[in-house]
């Protein structure tokens, strides 16, 4: 969380009592709260909260219990200052492109989508490509493909153009799913 450098998608856990001085994100910060509570000047933000702080925000993080995040830093595309707080666990759900399928925007910009998508048990999406790459955080079940099966805490990051034929077993699954990210530079 301090000298942002590169780009990076890591877990940070929060040991209680944790805290950080004021810092500024010059690329961007994105974060899914897993576990616990994680605060910052703008509220306390439970399990389940999407935030999004655009580059040039700054913050003193801390968290009273302590708590895990799935944070990706230095990420933005240019031209994209949305700051955003979603509390997931009460937003509504919409229907996806197939039977099964349950869909949550977080945020999009120009070709970058991010989203929750939870996936009934026994349901299987079409074979397609991701231009742009895909990024996905396996948060409960099993994600499957050809590749195999991905359990809980499962990170995949897979390259432009991309394909494959997701589908999940008799758990079902919930996934972080980020596309069309991972241009060419």
């Amino acid at each position: 969380m301090g000298d942002e450098v590169a780009r990076a998608t890591s877990l940070v856990r929060y040991a209680p009592g944790s805290q950080f001085e004021r810092h500024v994100h010059g690329g961007g910060e994105e974060i899914l709260v897993l576990e616990g509570v994680f605060s910052d000047e703008s509220g306390d933000h439970a399990a389940g909260t999407y935030l999004r702080n655009p580059p040039g925000s700054a913050h003193a993080p801390f968290s009273r219990e302590g708590c895990l995040l799935f944070v990706k830093l230095r990420q933005f595309a240019s031209g994209d200052p949305a700051s955003v707080r979603i509390p997931t666990r009460s937003t509504p759900w919409r229907p996806g492109l197939v039977p099964g399928l349950s869909v949550m925007p977080l945020h999009s910009h120009e070709g970058i989508d991010t989203a929750l998508v939870r996936w009934a048990p026994n349901t299987r999406f079409n074979t397609h490509s991701h231009p742009g790459g895909e990024e996905i955080l396996v948060l409960d079940g099993v994600f499957s493909d050809e590749g195999g099966n991905d359990p809980v805490g499962t990170w995949l990051r897979s390259p432009r153009w991309s394909r494959h034929t997701p589908f999940t077993g008799t758990e079902g699954a919930l996934i972080y799913v980020k596309v069309g990210h991972l241009g060419s530079d």
